[in-house]
């Protein structure tokens, strides 16, 4: 095995090594444990990247590769799996990461003990949920993130911090439940939980495993739909991400893309169009489910008057966004999910670093405070005795501030020119492809209200996001310019270029999107990846016809 393989195990190595050294360290010493976490998430960067360019076919390795760990070949024993979806989350994960720990030396690194260590775990246990070729290891990554998340959210302390910290808890406590019930009747059914081999027993299965299978199935769906927010899973989402301190708020962006990430990859591998009569098991749940957590994050969003709620409603309409067109079934529509997926999972992150910046020279209530006036109908007209200064200047740091919120509302809500257009118009596009919406009956009337959903929810993520930006930079409830560090500035105009870029690379990027998209569409590269025994036999299968 050439070294460059053993780069597939490093994102999980990695952090675990540094962060268990991190624990090493007395808590006092934290310049210096800032800067090992710094540079391992740098390090980390610098590793998706390689493998991603390793899985667009851009180097002489193959494109798609597993990673048997111990040298014990599949399914027997643990396997890693490196291909275009797993490199893209990897990459996604790193950027997110590195954006939220340079924030977080500002100050929130410091309000309380093994912030990096914690930070590293939860960074570990993403990487492996996303590289793991097997549903046990898939829960033993998942346990391991959520371990990490729950003293994350905890983190900076407070009532109103513990207590939705609490709920979060519970809640995954009990998806974790549900999880190891669904892998339990999975593995009673099939034998085997090495995802692959599982796609090769599926279509052969008789029916009464295949009842329990899919029981199993079922289950584990619901855990992964809660970690994704689906309605109505979604209920503790909002509050446990408004409640969290900005930098674990933007990491956990990525969280819900965890649960969606995994029902993409099991729907497809699965339950494709060569599962037998499992094919397409839990689809129209996901179409359904999606479309209605849409709109309750759309009607989420106009109702809140706060910005981190708002955030936490936008994360569910980007994962009921994803999630019903994975309900939608073909190539086009997830190859513009995808770059959906990676736009919004960006610019909410970016967002919800901005609004602690945007919050530091406002008074508590104060977004209370303006739509009461409003509703009464007071101006600040009313109040004025002397004259005001005309042409005053904008303070550098609030034109930062309003620029970058003003980028977040475009990309958020879909508008030209940024990113966000382009996502939401691949997402169209692909909808409202003739072969996508069929001739009449109640499909082509479920795909219209999917594509009015997803212009609905636009329409009110730019209400609302105008309707907080005007309460916010042009009440004169409060003046106050925020004090703010070069760092905190660092890690929002990051991913905000990084949608920029986006913008400008488009072309390269959708086509990415719509290769992964055909090979997750058609796993056969995968499963022979995992199981090279099964690519020798259709080899010699083909030769014999």
């Amino acid at each position: 095995m050439a070294f460059a393989d053993h780069l597939i195990i490093a994102p999980i190595v990695l952090p675990l090594i540094i962060g268990a050294a991190l624990m090493l360290i007395d808590d006092r010493r934290r310049p210096l444990k800032a800067t090992l976490s710094v540079a391992t998430t740098v390090a980390l960067l610098v590793l998706a990247l390689a493998l991603l360019q390793r899985a667009s076919g851009l180097t002489t390795m193959p494109e798609t590769a597993s990673y048997a760990l111990g040298n014990w070949p599949a399914p027997f024993g643990i396997v890693l799996v490196l291909d275009r979806l797993s490199a893209m989350m990897l990459l996604l994960t790193s950027i997110l990461g590195l954006s939220a720990l340079v924030f977080s030396l500002a100050r929130w690194h410091r309000a309380g003990p093994n912030f990096h260590t914690l930070f590293l775990f939860l960074i570990m246990g993403l990487n492996g949920a996303f590289l793991t070729g097997d549903l046990f290891n898939l829960f033993v990554f998942f346990e391991v993130l959520l371990a990490a998340s729950y003293g994350l959210v905890l983190h900076g302390m407070g009532a109103v911090r513990v207590k939705a910290g609490l709920h979060y808890i519970v809640v995954n406590l009990a998806a974790s439940t549900l999880f190891l019930i669904g892998v339990s009747l999975i593995y009673g059914a099939s034998g085997t939980l090495n995802m692959a081999d599982l796609a090769l027993r599926i279509p052969g299965m008789g029916d009464e495993d295949r009842m329990f299978l899919e029981a199993g199935a079922a289950i584990l769906g619901v855990a992964f739909l809660v970690k994704a927010g689906m309605w109505p899973l979604s209920f503790w989402l909002p509050t446990a991400y408004a409640a969290a301190c900005a930098p674990v708020a933007a990491i956990f962006a990525i969280m819900t893309k965890v649960g969606v990430y995994i029902l993409l990859r099991l729907s497809l591998l699965l339950f494709g169009n060569g599962a037998g009569e499992s094919a397409h098991f839990g689809t129209e749940v996901l179409l359904y489910g999606g479309m209605a957590t849409i709109a309750f994050g759309a009607i989420g969003v106009l109702a809140t008057q706060t910005m981190s709620r708002l955030a936490g409603y936008s994360v569910l309409v980007s994962s009921g966004t994803v999630l019903a067109t994975i309900g939608v079934g073909n190539a086009a529509a997830t190859s513009g999910a995808l770059f959906y997926l990676v736009n919004s999972t960006l610019a909410i992150s970016g967002f919800f670093l901005l609004i602690e910046l945007v919050e530091r020279g406002r008074d508590p209530g104060a977004d209370v405070l303006a739509v009461t006036m409003e509703a009464f109908g007071y101006t600040d007209e009313d109040d004025v005795t002397e004259e005001v200064e005309v042409g005053a200047r904008i303070p550098t740091i609030l034109a930062f501030l309003g620029g970058s919120f003003i980028a977040c509302a475009v990309l958020i809500a879909g508008l030209p020119p940024l990113s966000g257009f382009i996502a939401k118009f691949a997402l169209l596009s692909a909808i409202l492809d003739p072969a996508g919406i069929g001739t009449g009956g109640p499909q082509y009337i479920v795909t219209w209200v999917l594509i009015a959903l997803l212009i609905l929810s636009g329409l009110s993520a730019m209400l609302a996001m105008t309707r907080i930006g005007i309460q916010t930079f042009w009440s004169s409830i409060e003046g106050a310019v925020p004090g703010v560090r070069g760092v905190e500035i660092a890690g929002v105009a990051f991913l905000l270029l990084l949608c920029v870029g986006m913008t400008v690379r488009a072309g390269p990027i959708l086509d990415f999107m719509e290769k992964t998209a055909l090979s997750l569409h058609a796993p056969t590269q995968y499963i022979h990846s995992v199981i090279p025994a099964h690519a020798e036999a259709a080899k010699h299968q083909r030769r014999a016809k």
